[in-house]
């Protein structure tokens, strides 16, 4: 197998980003749910590649081997931002984490969950964090890295318990809600 390097994204990935968001979506049982804003692909530059980010974003590409004809190709991504908890201070989210199907297996899912850790380690990394994002959750000073996953992908929550993720619903009795569209719009007045 050709090497796997997990890297910040760069603007120029976000319709390898969108094309493996859209397969995500599509592995979901309630994909019919996953309305995407019209103009995606603009959004993912705008809101992740200026100059004040909303996200940030890793990629695992295979690189191929001395040799091979094909060039370097995306097949996951981890999609995060940062937090606050009143509680514990700095955290990082990890809103997505897809591997392709046939790229499975091989412990991609993992390389990036630990470079998402990876960054919360040091508060004196902050700046060079920023410049260089690579570096997440411990080099930020995050004391918690939180995600969530749906109760059918079992094969997901084995993988964050064996990383030793704790499952706050069974911990805790924590359960997550969601204001959108009209609700959002009522809440805010408008």
């Amino acid at each position: 197998m050709a090497f796997v390097q997990i890297r910040a994204a760069k603007e120029g990935d976000c319709g390898d980003i969108l094309r493996l968001i859209r397969l995500l979506a599509g592995h979901t049982p309630r994909s019919s749910l996953c309305v995407f804003i019209p103009p995606i692909s603009v959004a993912l530059r705008a809101d992740g590649f200026g100059e004040n980010p909303f996200y940030h974003c890793l990629v695992a590409e295979i690189l191929p081997a001395p040799g091979e004809r094909q060039g370097p190709s995306i097949v996951g991504y981890g999609l995060y931002y940062f937090i606050y908890s009143t509680w514990k201070g700095r955290n990082v989210y990890l809103e997505d984490v897809y591997v392709m199907p046939e790229y499975r297996g091989q412990g991609i899912g993992s390389k990036i969950i630990k470079k998402v850790a990876e960054v919360s380690r040091e508060r004196g990394a902050t700046i060079q964090a920023l410049k260089r994002p690579e570096y997440v959750a411990l080099d930020q000073g995050c004391s918690q890295f939180r995600l969530a996953v749906l109760e059918w992908n079992k094969r997901a929550i084995d993988l964050y318990k064996a990383l030793g993720a704790q499952d706050l619903t069974q911990v805790e009795g924590w359960h997550a809600f969601c204001f959108e569209g009209e609700a959002m719009r009522k809440l805010g007045g408008k």
